[in-house]
């Protein structure tokens, strides 16, 4: 793997020359219905609004002076997650930094390319398509040879950008590439051209974007570029052009055209002629919903067409391209940290706009800090007459705390309680109004300003309809665009949002019509929308370029809760700001709000970039598709050549597709440094082990000691490691008697009472346990067929003597017994666990007249358990085991009494003389070997010797560390695992089970053919759904409505006002929609059984408003009153209109339900929800 990084000049701080101002929290904005409050100014305050209204174009422009809305007030409304269509936000964004990462050859590309603003000019005749028309008619001529970097680059009006130069030279040396550069540095360009040089030597390229927006946006853009015949559009819902050589397509469709090659190994992977595909927003792959169709895309491409990867700025690029490279093929890295337009960084207050960061940008800036905002707060009226105040101030030569150079205010933030820091950010949160002001004034506008909160977004649009933010002329310009608009689609205006537009403001977000949103898109694009309040989805690709972004609060509502901006979300955001060619910077704001101040603005952006996280995931579309092989019906139209070619994978080569994950390669890296460090620590544990052998502390002995002292010593050693291995001995003649004199106990009781005992035995971490226990029997002896075959056949409980032929271990013979701890744990052990036997115990006398007795019953209840033992310890005289009990022994574990009842009379062994005698034995001589000890301590020479001790035990100590570490090491080896397949095998069980696949022959049946076909989050519950006969007695007004209870998942109500009313299904579908809920409890049923947590969604909420238009009722009529947003009916209507469309192409579907199908999806595809294709 090749890596070209460009790096800019150092910096202090890792942002690299840039001006930074403020970025703060950001604020949702409330509830349309906003509190109406009076604005009371002083003297100085109206001379500032005065000024405010003169710095706008328009001598009739004007604030209204009755509603005022703040952040603060906007926050305690409620806020509402953003769903747009294309299901998923971008998680991984944009950095400005530097990025890490390999040199190639050592060499480091330094950024000495002026930015975009700055950048020279190139002057060329005619139109970009004239001068891509005329390098294909010179390829044409003069052959591909001359298609090099300066002929591409001889396309466009101004000098590229050195990482373009790079990654187009590496994509002409036959490379894939991957592209890690910062949002609107230019990152199209380097696929678009790719793709005049593809369209040049008469190939094909294909453009992949993850939104239907995007992907129009870049048809339209390529358009302009290629010419109309040569560029085609392929989404769920548009097919234009479709064999152009430029095919601009959303990922999900390239990711099915890809089964459809990858799942016939005899297909040769050929995707029609096609040389190239461009990935662009490849960051989409940390999405946690739709991850898994990028990784899968680069898995199953053919490895003869190359990848042209564009992405964010990310922290793991490097292990992106590897990964590429290493399943695809040789890949390219290329990255760049620079944006062509620097970014300057604000925060907004109530009173003023202040630089987020101190000069060098190393740390907030000090007038931010809780304690100066207090002190400012405290004593001043207005932000202008603080600063003359604070001027003035200066000139008497007086010095406040607000000169200090703020190294203590953390420190002095620590004393505030937090009523106090609440108090004061609650202070200092502006209104819209406040932060407007200084945007227009230091001509920072337009701007877009995320808000994230649809009713946010309107109700800050409806606050500023009386602030003209347009000249006349401007205005002249929306009113007539407005009226075209108008003429071409009548439905489609927003008209609670036309008085804010002829102002320049509006709002964007899923709840709008997509038609108006690329309405509003073409405006803000002329300049005749100056602030944009939008969710943060627009910060996903969609070229709206501006001079600032504001950013209303650093948190966000979501179904868990309220949670924090990731470092990449903040900066995605930030990306939107600076338009190339046009502004010399861009400019971010954050706004104070109650929650979050500077604080935490520095915290985020100084976090860092958020790594790429793999988020692969079989699903049912996945696993038909790879494994599918032989139909198990063979239809008239099909060639006998069709059906010789369709061979599905095996299992194995299933499994070495689905192992190639990025989460997978990214852990193989993780299993080698892991190997690599326990490799490292179990050489430093056998060069330690040598320091501390008995030979290593004499050598040291003889160096430190007198020959006398050393002498001395050393025989007394001599004697205590004699003494210590008689000790041993003893120790084992101690247990043997013990272990021998348990045996007629416990065989005595084998037939009577149950008896209790107690279990000792010490854990890992060398902590020793004590478990009182109903003693139940010898395994052999009980009831219990199931254990008894397991501990006779499985190895693992194995009881191996080391020496067979010793007279000690003929006396011990070990064997396994069974108890019932108080812990309602059964425990499986040998007589070596016993600690003690008591006298007590369970009378093994039955309840009742013809009841069980006790030990039958509790041998019932074990052999009833499934048999998962996990072992506790372990010695050569056997294992100590454990398994939870059920809910039914509960009852006995809680008659077991505790150890502390239980006095030393009550311990049978006592009574065992010989054991008696033994136990003496060992005791006697510890106590030798004790006083022997006390001797050496006694010797001259011991204080020495204790250090060589001394450093021994501490050596031994740090053994025992590392040890563990290579424990925990090891476990961790072992514990990763490749992931992916055994998901796969679950859901290839369910496959199997419902009969749509057999994974051992691999021949599928219809049920699977059609979800194999199929489009969707649960790919079998649709087809299980389609192929249902009950379907043909429907209507085609009333297939949509239950078509449309499929895909309504994350549509929500959301009453507005008066409006709260939606339209009731027909009974017809209600009843057909109830049948489908009971066929679907049986596929979760299945899905259980099988670990499988794919949703299987209906809902018949929304299910009338969907047959009301299927039904022909217009949009005013079907939107009056209605408690459902515009944009959320649009995208539930377009998602019906997908399944439909997609069923008269599905196999072995009834031709009946495909016409009413087609007809629904024909009457329901009108105006205002068709989206724009070009």
């Amino acid at each position: 793997m090749n890596t070209h990084v460009i790096l800019s000049p150092p910096h202090p701080f890792p942002f690299p020359l840039l001006a930074f101002l403020t970025p703060s929290s950001n604020t949702s904005l409330s509830h349309p219905l906003i509190r109406r409050q009076s604005l009371c100014f002083s003297l100085a305050s109206s001379f500032s609004f005065l000024k405010f209204r003169a710095s706008f174009k328009s001598p009739n422009s004007f604030f209204h002076s009755q509603s005022q809305l703040s952040d603060a007030e906007q926050e305690e409304d409620d806020y509402e997650e953003e769903d747009e269509d294309d299901d998923g936000d971008d998680v991984a964004a944009d950095d400005y930094d530097d990025v890490s990462g390999d040199v190639s050859d050592g060499v480091v590309y330094g950024d000495d390319e002026n930015d975009a603003f700055q950048a020279e000019t190139i002057r060329h005749e005619g139109f970009k398509w004239q001068r891509v028309e005329k390098l294909c008619n010179e390829v044409r001529e003069f052959g591909e040879e001359i298609i090099d970097v300066d002929e591409l680059a001889s396309v466009y009006d101004f000098r590229i950008d050195k990482f373009q130069r790079l990654a187009i030279q590496a994509f002409l040396r036959g490379s894939s590439v991957v592209v890690s550069a910062p949002t609107s540095s230019g990152k199209t360009l380097i696929a678009e051209a790719a793709g005049v040089a593809t369209v040049a030597r008469g190939r094909r390229i294909f453009y992949t974007t993850p939104l239907k927006a995007l992907s129009n946006q870049k048809f339209r853009e390529f358009r302009e570029t290629f010419g109309d015949s040569y560029v085609g559009l392929l989404t769920g819902d548009s097919a234009v052009n479709k064999d152009a050589q430029v095919l601009v397509m959303t990922t999900e469709i390239l990711r099915n055209m890809l089964y459809q090659s990858v799942g016939n190994v005899s297909s040769g992977g050929g995707l029609f002629h096609v040389d190239v595909i461009v990935l662009d927003e490849v960051h989409y792959l940390s999405d946690i919903s739709r991850g898994t169709v990028w990784e899968e895309i680069v898995i199953y491409c053919p490895k003869e067409v190359q990848l042209i990867c564009l992405s964010a700025t990310v922290a793991n690029p490097d292990e992106l391209a590897g990964w590429i490279g290493q399943i695809h093929g040789r890949t390219e890295l290329v990255t760049s940290s620079k944006r062509p337009v620097p970014l300057t960084w604000h925060f907004s207050t109530k009173t003023s706009l202040l630089p987020l960061l101190d000069e060098k940008g190393t740390r907030m800036n000090r007038k931010l800090s809780l304690n100066y905002l207090q002190l400012q707060a405290s004593g001043v009226k207005s932000y202008k007459d603080d600063w003359g105040r604070r001027r003035n101030s200066r000139k008497r030569g007086t010095q406040t705390s607000h000169d200090d150079d703020g190294s203590n205010s953390m420190s002095e933030q620590r004393s505030l309680s937090k009523n106090d820091i609440n108090a004061i950010r609650r202070l200092q949160v502006p209104q819209v109004v406040d932060t407007l002001w200084h945007l227009q004034s230091r001509n920072m506008l337009p701007a877009i300003w995320f808000i994230f909160s649809r009713k946010g977004c309107d109700a800050a649009v409806q606050y500023l309809e009386d602030c003209k933010l347009l000249d006349e002329c401007e205005t002249s310009e929306v009113e007539l665009a407005l009226k075209r608009f108008r003429i071409q689609y009548p439905d489609a205006v927003r008209e609670t949002a036309v008085k804010g537009l002829l102002q320049g403001v509006a709002a964007h977000h899923a709840g709008c019509l997509p038609l108006w949103k690329a309405f509003i898109e073409e405006l803000f694009q002329k300049g005749l929308v100056k602030v944009v309040f939008a969710t943060e989805t627009l910060a996903a690709g969609i070229n709206m370029p501006a001079r600032t972004a504001v950013i209303s609060s650093l948190s966000k509502r979501s179904d868990s809760g309220r949670i924090q901006l990731s470092s990449n979300e903040l900066l995605q955001m930030a990306g939107r700001a600076g338009r190339r060619g046009t502004d010399k910077s861009g400019h971010v704001v954050l706004v104070q709000t109650p929650y979050e101040g500077a604080e935490e603005c520095c915290k985020i952006l100084f976090s860092g970039l958020e790594p790429l996280v793999s988020q692969f995931t079989a699903s049912y579309g996945m696993v038909l598709n790879l494994l599918s092989g032989v139909k198990a019906i063979h239809r008239s139209n099909e060639s006998d050549e069709m059906r010789s070619s369709t061979s599905g994978r095996t299992l194995e080569e299933a499994r070495k597709l689905v192992e190639q994950s990025f989460g997978n390669y990214v852990s193989s890296n993780v299993m080698l440094a892991a190997k690599e460090e326990l490799s490292k620590i179990e050489k430093e544990i056998e060069l330690l082990t040598s320091e501390i052998t008995d030979e290593a502390i004499d050598r040291r002995s003889r160096k430190s000691l007198s020959q006398a002292d050393y002498k001395e010593i050393a025989e007394l050693q001599e004697e205590l490691r004699a003494e210590k291995r008689v000790r041993s001995e003893l120790r084992k003649q101690m247990d043997a008697k013990r272990i021998s004199s348990l045996k007629p106990l416990l065989e005595e009781s084998a037939s009577g009472d149950l008896p209790f005992l107690c279990l000792q035995y010490k854990d890992s971490e060398g902590v020793q346990h004590s478990v009182p226990a109903v003693f139940l029997g010898k395994v052999d002896s009980l009831n219990a067929s199931k254990l008894r075959n397991m501990v006779s056949s499985d190895d693992l409980f194995a009881l191996n003597l080391v020496d067979t032929d010793s007279e000690l271990n003929k006396d011990i013979e070990p064997s396994y017994h069974v108890a019932l701890g108080s812990d309602n744990s059964w425990y499986l052990f040998t007589e070596r666990w016993i600690k003690a036997v008591y006298k007590t115990g369970f009378p093994n006398v039955a309840l009742a007249q013809g009841d069980a007795l006790p030990r039958e019953i509790m041998s019932t209840l074990l052999d009833k358990e499934e048999m998962k033992w996990d072992k506790l310890s372990h010695s050569e005289l056997g294992g100590l085991w454990f398994m939870e009990g059920s809910l039914e022994t509960w009852s006995w574990s809680l008659n077991v009494p505790v150890l502390s009842s239980f006095s030393e009379d009550d311990e049978l062994l006592q009574n065992s003389q010989p054991y008696k005698d033994a136990t003496e034995q060992y005791k006697e001589q510890r106590n030798k070997v004790s006083r022997l000890k006390k001797k050496i301590a006694r010797t001259n020479g011991f204080k020495e010797y204790k250090k060589i001790l001394d450093f021994a035990n501490f050596t031994q100590d740090k053994i025992k560390r590392l040890k563990t570490r290579s424990k925990r090491l090891i476990n961790r080896i072992e514990q990763i695992e490749p992931s992916g397949w055994k998901e796969f095998m679950q859901v290839s069980n369910v496959i199997h089970e419902t009969r749509a696949l057999d994974i051992n022959t691999h021949i599928i049946f219809p049920l699977g053919e059609t979800a194999a076909a199929i489009r969707g989050e649960n790919e079998l519950w649709l087809a299980m759904v389609l192929r249902n006969k009950i379907l043909l007695e429907l209507k085609p007004a009333e297939l949509a409505a239950v078509i449309a209870s499929l895909v309504s998942e994350g549509i929500k109500l959301r009453p507005w006002k008066n409006n709260s009313y939606i339209y009731e299904p027909s009974s017809t579908v209600i009843n057909t929609i109830s049948f489908f809920d009971e066929q679907r409890s049986s596929l979760l049923q299945i899905q259980e059984k099988h670990g499988v947590t794919i949703p299987c969604s209906i809902d018949s909420q929304f299910s009338g408003m969907v047959e009301a238009w299927a039904s022909g009722l217009t949009w005013r009529e079907i939107m009056m009153d209605c408690a459902m947003d515009e944009g959320d009916l649009a995208r539930l209507l377009r998602r019906t209109i997908d399944l439909l469309a997609q069923i008269p192409k599905l196999p072995d579907i009834d031709r009946l339900l495909q016409r009413n199908a087609k007809a629904a999806a024909d009457v329901m595809d009108r105006p205002p929800i068709s989206e724009l294709a070009g």
